[in-house]
């Protein structure tokens, strides 16, 4: 019996292991289920929304100018931001506020891109850090969960203005 008990137990735990491989490299290399928290996406995302962030565009380099993308912050490595890719490298972007008389600008380094939240006024994004390495992107969100009413494919930017569509020459 006790021979019994603790092949069973054995089983058990192998099969644990296995299933945890299993999901720790889905959720790695296939994509996440990720709770959105403060107001700097809104209207598009807004507080408590599930969305689910694939991550096989950033392994490939298919990220784009227009995605929303799951990436780590630059102040601090335990936490994780949502914002919409502004700009890539190489590319010219308008660091001044909507509101701002002057209008300034900057280039994107190699290998990095540049991030803004959909509310512009309410927002801590490239505009406050820079550029952000292309490195730090964990994924790119295609499909709004939660809540029920809202899930589907998520909205074009309300700032599509902002997103540069050239490259520079």
């Amino acid at each position: 019996m006790l021979h019994s008990l603790v092949g069973k137990s054995l089983g058990f735990i192998g099969y644990t292991i296995q299933y945890g491989c299993i999901a720790h490299c889905a959720f790695e290399y296939v994509g996440e289920f990720v709770t959105c928290s403060g107001p700097s996406m809104e209207p598009t995302i807004t507080n408590r929304d599930v969305v689910f962030s694939e991550r096989v565009s950033r392994h490939l380099y298919r990220i784009e100018k227009g995605d929303i993308v799951i990436a780590k912050s630059p102040f601090d490595p335990k936490m994780n931001i949502c914002k919409r890719v502004i700009g890539l490298e190489g590319d010219k972007v308008c660091i001044s506020g909507p509101s701002d008389s002057f209008k300034t600008h900057t280039y994107v380094p190699r290998g990095h891109v540049w991030l803004e939240g959909d509310n512009l006024q309410n927002s801590t994004d490239s505009r406050s850090y820079g550029s952000i390495p292309y490195a730090l992107i964990r994924g790119r969100v295609c499909l709004k969960l939660w809540p029920p009413h809202n899930v589907g494919l998520l909205n074009e930017s309300p700032n599509d203005g902002r997103i540069n569509k050239t490259e520079p020459s």
